[in-house]
């Protein structure tokens, strides 16, 4: 990889590692629904107008408007609400490793999906792997008002498998930005009237006006550009390695900045899960080419059943 590659690498760990931070001290003041519009309504200010100048962007939506809807509504509007509402009462640590989930629900959703290839040993051990580290997460937590918490997460976890492959399926001509643009604009829109009447009698403070403005310019305008660009990089397959990154940043900074424990059981769990989902998304190796039969042990059958080499 290049210089450029490793630095756009390394940018897109931190910046989709650290929204579960800036949510958790968003919340602390603000309503879920305050917070999700406030980051929809930045992302969209900030990204519509390069979508419009990329042309065409009415008929594109005239066009895709069917998977579009279903991808803002899977990807966006139900996530980033149950994430925001769950993180009222679950630390950033435990909702991002969570979240590190994903690929590995992604793997079982593709066979849904039309997806024949193989599991194999690797993949299924992986998918263990992956399920006993969020059963060591969310066990100790299965009681009072965590449960809740834990199913949005959960609900979470598989919005964001499902979406990418809507995407993949229906929205693979359209261009990233006129996809993104529109589906946060959408969002903003539903979340708009619940914003409002839930909005705060006071300013916030400092920080959480800073956590929205991360929110909306950095880890989503900010996040999707870089990503793009990560793309034509490296690749799509190797860009999404990131989601293994991400998780190792939500815990560091919810242990760094808000003083959230780092226990043993964090520790395994992310462990468990990091390495289930390297391996439930493994891609096989090539496949051996047959190997050849030398030209002069072939043979041929006639129709009467008599063999004579070629």
């Amino acid at each position: 990889m290049t210089a450029r590659g490793w630095f756009l690498f390394s940018l897109m760990g931190v910046v989709w590692g650290i929204p579960y931070l800036m949510i958790k001290v968003a919340v602390g003041d603000l309503s879920p629904a305050m917070v999700v519009f406030t980051r929809c309504a930045l992302g969209a200010l900030l990204l519509l107008p390069f979508a419009i100048r990329q042309g065409r962007l009415i008929s594109v939506v005239r066009t895709h408007w069917r998977p579009m809807l279903a991808f803002a509504c899977i990807e966006i509007v139900g996530p980033w609400f149950t994430l925001t509402d769950a993180e009222r009462h679950l630390s950033s640590s435990t909702a991002g490793l969570l979240i590190a989930g994903v690929p590995i629900v992604g793997v079982l959703l593709a066979r849904f999906f039309g997806d024949t290839e193989r599991l194999g040993a690797r993949r299924v051990a992986g998918l263990a792997l992956g399920l006993a580290g969020v059963a060591v997460l969310t066990v100790p937590h299965l009681t009072g008002g965590d449960a809740r918490s834990l199913g949005e997460v959960l609900l979470t976890v598989l919005g964001y498998a499902t979406a990418p492959l809507i995407a993949a399926r229906w929205l693979k001509d359209v261009p990233t930005l006129q996809l993104t643009a529109p589906c946060l604009t959408l969002a903003a829109l539903v979340y708009a009237p619940a914003a409002a009447a839930t909005w705060p009698s006071t300013v916030p403070s400092g920080q959480v006006l800073a956590s929205l403005a991360g929110l909306g310019v950095i880890c989503t305008a900010l996040a999707f550009v870089a990503f793009l660009e990560l793309i034509k990089e490296v690749g799509p397959t190797r860009s999404t390695v990131i989601t293994y990154v991400n998780p190792a940043v939500a815990v560091a900074a919810g242990a760094l900045f808000l003083n959230e424990p780092l226990t043993s059981g964090i520790l395994i769990a992310f462990t468990l899960i990091l390495a289930g989902s390297v391996l439930a998304t493994a891609t096989a190796g090539p496949r051996r080419p047959a190997r050849p039969v030398p030209w002069s042990t072939r043979q041929t059958s006639r129709a009467d059943g008599r063999v004579e080499s070629p």
